[in-house]
Formats: structure tokens, C-alpha cells, sequence
């Protein structure tokens, strides 16, 4: 008989609780609803995501520059180098017809032949 008291008493309880809970509703938060604390969360986190966007495009606009810089120097260093390439396929036309070149002790020091005073 003790035991059936025992156990009647614990389902006593147990309905106890659980009509509490049914009467409080569910736990824990909706869904879709945010506190101000996750909201000021999302805010910061995609004010943080802006600018690391602006200093990506930053980077990538210094960086387009320089390459834009350094293809510059170099389509002028080609210029300087066919032009140079050209006066020494003349002069090697005339050294070949073995005409001496008007501007020779210039071009020879140019290339190293005769030093320079």
C-alpha cells in the first residue's frame, strides 16, 4: 500500500508539472524573431562586411594601378628598345655595304667597343 502512495504521489507531480508548463506556453524564443541584442548583432556584423568591402575594392583599385603603371614602362621601354634595335640594323646596312656610318665612335662607345672620355 506504501508503494501505491509512492507512486500515485509521483504521478501527482508529474501531472503538476507538466500543467504548469502547458500553462506558461512553449520555451525558448519564436522563430523569426530576433532580440535587440542579436539585431544590433546582424547590424554590426554587416557594417563590418561593408567595409571590409570598401578596403577590398581599395586594395584592388591601388592594385590595378600599379599594373597599369608598370605596363606603361614597359610598352615604353619596348619603344626605346626597337628604336634602338632599328639604328643598329642600319648601321650594320651600312657597315655591310662598308659605308662608315656617319655617328660611328657614337655607336661604338654605346656598345662598349671604344671607352668612353
Amino acid at each position: 500500500m506504501a508503494e501505491m502512495e509512492c507512486q500515485s504521489s509521483k504521478m501527482s507531480v508529474t501531472k503538476e508539472t507538466s500543467t504548469t508548463r502547458k500553462e506558461s506556453g512553449k520555451r525558448g524564443r519564436k522563430p523569426g524573431r530576433k532580440t535587440s541584442a542579436e539585431k544590433l548583432d546582424i547590424k554590426a556584423k554587416l557594417e563590418r562586411s561593408r567595409q571590409s568591402a570598401r578596403e577590398c575594392r581599395a586594395r584592388k583599385k591601388l592594385r590595378y594601378q600599379y599594373l597599369e603603371e608598370l605596363v606603361a614602362d614597359r610598352e615604353k621601354a619596348v619603344v626605346a628598345l626597337r628604336a634602338e634595335l632599328e639604328r643598329l640594323i642600319q648601321w650594320n646596312r651600312q657597315m655591310s655595304k662598308k659605308v662608315t656610318p656617319n655617328n660611328n665612335d657614337q655607336l661604338l662607345k654605346e656598345i662598349g667597343i671604344l671607352k668612353q672620355e
